[in-house]
């Protein structure tokens, strides 16, 4: 079978990127730990459909440096040479010894983990983690690629307005180590994976960066105006955008968690998700399109999106992502879904 071969620049970078990027988060036991067997299958089928070299997006915080260590080993077993993957690293999360039944740093979403992690995003921390994530991958392979991991998460946990300044500032602290380890050559791009856009939109006030990823931002059942206006913005800048986590866990194509929790249809709070995707479905059916399908080419439609990170659990479905991304849809069915007020009337690039 054909290997998916395009390649887009990664901001002004000198790295170029396929519009399909592999998420690795169910390499580090994301909801189900799989057996050796199966993730190395995984990383095999990634080479088997994307030209070389492949590129990959993992975190120190993905099943506590788990995913690192099964990249690592499975690259190395299955004769990968380092000029043939191109890795990236979110930061700010270090492997700790677990000393619980299950980890505290997000109880009920890993299995099977040995180990607990803790957050570090400052100055030393950032540092810290990108060693520790070398050493995971086992040394054979370097990071090209990195960024700090969940600001957004670590603002969040502010007391108050004293307390988030200072956690703004280490932010910026572990961007100045970035930046350093940049200039000495050992990375070559720099930027942000957050869940909440507005961070995103803080921290390139503030700093220049490379590239930065969307997550559960900009997808077919969530676009607002605010957001593509921001995306307009970095595109006019030249930052690479990546879109993530556009089945928002995979809720819009079935499955029982959204946003990395459990919905409960019976809640007031819920009930409108389920609503939603019932109508989403409809439309689906009734144009013979796949929900996955409609997520992925949503997700690419705004000028400037330039890759979309894809993760699944099963190798078979590699090649299914993959094919994702050139799947034509009809117009009919985007201005359906318009019609229905699943996507937003003034929606300008679909429909």
């Amino acid at each position: 079978m054909e290997k998916l071969t395009e390649k887009r620049q990664l901001g002004k970078t000198e790295i170029n990127v396929p519009p399909v990027i592999f998420g690795t988060s169910c390499l580090g036991n994301l909801y189900q730990a799989l057996s050796d067997e199966l993730k190395l299958e995984i990383i095999r089928q990634w080479f088997e459909c994307v030209e070389k070299p492949v590129v990959i997006d993992t975190a120190g915080k993905y099943g506590a440096g788990l995913a690192l260590e099964v990249i690592g080993d499975g690259l190395r077993e299955l004769g990968i040479l380092p000029e043939q993957i191109i890795i990236s690293n979110k930061l700010g999360w270090s492997r700790t010894e677990l000393k619980t039944p299950e980890p505290l740093f997000e109880p009920g979403v890993w299995k099977d983990l040995k180990h607990d992690a803790i957050q570090k995003i400052n100055y030393k921390g950032i540092l810290e983690c990108w060693e520790q994530g070398c050493e995971l991958l086992g040394g054979s392979y370097k990071t090209s690629i990195v960024s700090v991991h969940d600001p957004d998460e670590y603002l969040a946990q502010a007391v108050d307005n004293k307390d988030r300044n200072k956690r703004f500032a280490d932010i910026i602290g572990a961007y100045n180590a970035l930046y350093e380890l940049k200039e000495k050559g050992e990375v070559a791009a720099i930027g942000v994976g957050s869940k909440d856009w507005h961070v995103i939109k803080e921290l390139t006030d503030h700093i220049r960066l490379d590239w930065v990823m969307l997550a559960v931002s900009l997808t077919i059942m969530n676009h607002s105006e605010e957001l593509l206006k921001a995306v307009e913005t970095l595109n006019s800048t030249n930052t690479g955008i990546i879109n993530s986590a556009v089945f928002h866990a995979g809720f819009l194509t079935g499955g029982e968690f959204f946003d990395y929790r459990k919905p409960d249809p019976l809640s007031d709070e819920d009930k409108g998700l389920f609503e939603w995707r019932e109508k989403f479905f409809r439309v689906c059916s009734s144009f013979n399109v796949k929900p996955a399908e409609a997520c992925v080419r949503f997700a690419m439609t705004p000028p400037g999106i330039i890759s979309i990170a894809l993760n699944t659990s099963k190798p078979e479905r590699v090649r299914q992502n993959v094919d994702l991304v050139h799947k034509n849809i009809p117009e009919e069915f985007w201005s359906t879904m318009k019609e229905e007020n699943l996507i937003n009337r003034n929606y300008p690039f679909a429909g």
